[in-house]
């Protein structure tokens, strides 16, 4: 496995940026554009995955690290949840939010399973290294 040297580099972060520039994108469509306050949840939502993986990674520490990526996997449901009312709402085409609503749900098990290979990993984080 090669090393990562900084968070944009790992998969997960790259998965989650491309899902908060989909969100960005439907956001801006004529009726959804228009739901201010939902416009703000989706896209804090959206942005919260990338922002948890990388303060996470920035810690140093795999402690630390699980458990901002914990907090990226709700924000990731909490971003599923919310296609689906976006959907419900026609606010995004069935084609759009079922694409959008399965990259969440694979984004989510990237992110359990890159969590469990942390958690059986034996590797502490940088900062322990001192």
């Amino acid at each position: 496995m090669a090393t990562v040297k900084k968070f944009e580099e790992l998969g997960i972060f790259q998965s989650a940026r491309q899902l908060c520039k989909d969100v960005y994108e439907v956001t801006r469509q004529d009726d959804f554009q228009k739901d201010t306050r939902f416009v703000q949840q989706i896209r804090a939502a959206s942005g919260s995955i990338m922002d948890n993986i990388a303060e996470g990674y920035e810690r140093d520490g795999n402690k630390e690290f699980i458990n901002f990526l914990y907090i990226a996997k709700g924000s990731c449901g909490e971003v599923r949840s919310q296609v689906i009312r976006a959907s419900d709402a026609r606010y995004i085409p069935n084609e759009r939010s079922t694409k959008m609503y399965n990259d969440c749900l694979e984004l989510s098990k990237a992110l359990a399973g890159f969590i469990k290979t942390l958690n059986t990993s034996g590797f502490v984080g940088t900062k322990y290294n001192q």
